[in-house]
């Protein structure tokens, strides 16, 4: 759905992104991670043909962004880090509008705004004016114009930004229900939250990629291959003596004491788990659970970005 390759853009003398290379396949969700002023939106603004490329060459589902501008924006719904809204029109009339902008037919129009707004949960509010909204019902809004069209690809450039806890989670639920419709590329620094709904991240730094994969291909990366988690029920000192007798574990600490349930975190290198649990059972210590450590997204993006541990 996008290939990326060399894309560099200038402002003035100043690069706010240089020689990004990168392809996401249709029907994923990628998460587009980094500290403001990394490139994130530069990017997302190259790809939804707002800004063009100073050098590079970007294809949008075979369509090449410095040729073919008219045809990427028939594939693709755009919502930028400010949504896009005329205060003193209706939700559905403000969706009739730009529907009809994006080219979507008269015979097909009532459908693709009803379906939008069912999407978006705003049904209920589909005759008040744009004005009288939250800010948690623009962002909904700001989703729907960008899935009026159904378009192939969705851009979303922080959806959750300014939200309540309980309209994250609404507005999570909403991208995951788009997943494998549309190809989503969602930028967010809710580590928390996009943690949960994309299968794969880019992580940008100063205008350059500096890691990409999954979560737990990021992990593994610094270091976190060989870590397992477990719980214990009673007697955990004797549980870590008995640890640190399996052939490659390296490190054994207590994460958390709750009464006779010592939770632990074992390093070493390779598959450990068959010998711990083996070596754990055959000393007659109860076992409640093991499997391997995931790092915290924010601890990784804090350790790519900063090179130092989320607290």
């Amino acid at each position: 759905m996008i290939k990326v390759e060399g894309l560099t853009k200038y402002y003035g003398e100043r690069a706010a992104i240089r020689d990004l290379s990168f392809n996401i396949e249709k029907g994923e969700v990628i998460g587009f991670l980094g500290l403001n002023g990394a490139g994130k939106s530069t990017t997302l603004k190259v790809l939804g043909c707002v800004l063009l490329p100073t050098s590079g060459r970007v294809l949008i589902d075979g369509f090449d962004v410095t040729k073919d501008p008219h045809e990427i924006r028939k594939r693709i719904g755009f919502l930028p880090d400010t949504p896009p809204l005329y205060d003193e029109m209706t939700v559905e009339g403000y969706l009739e509008f730009v529907a009809q902008l994006r080219g979507v037919s008269n015979a097909d129009l009532a459908m693709r705004v009803r379906d939008a707004m069912e999407k978006t949960s705003l049904v209920d509010r589909r005759d008040d004016a744009i004005s009288s909204l939250s800010h948690g019902y623009r962002q909904r809004v700001g989703v729907a114009q960008a899935l009026v069209h159904d378009p192939r690809l969705l851009i979303l450039d922080e959806p959750t930004s300014g939200l309540d806890p309980v309209q994250i989670v609404e507005m999570r639920e909403l991208i995951q229900k788009l997943k494998g419709e549309h190809t989503v590329l969602v930028s967010s620094h809710i580590l928390g939250e996009i943690s949960q709904i994309c299968d794969r991240y880019l992580v940008i730094q100063q205008g350059e990629i500096i890691a990409r994969g999954t979560e737990a291909d990021l992990g593994n990366l610094l270091g976190n291959a060989g870590a397992v988690e477990l719980e214990v029920h009673g007697a955990p000192q004797k549980a870590i003596d008995v640890l640190k007798t399996v052939p490659g574990v390296t490190d054994v600490t207590v994460l958390k004491l709750d009464g006779e349930v010592a939770s632990l975190r074992v390093v070493g290198s390779g598959e450990l788990r068959p010998e711990m649990v083996k070596a754990l059972v055959g000393a007659g210590i109860s076992l409640l659970r093991i499997d391997k450590a995931a790092a915290r997204l924010e601890n990784i993006f804090l350790k790519l970005t900063h090179g130092k541990e989320a607290a």
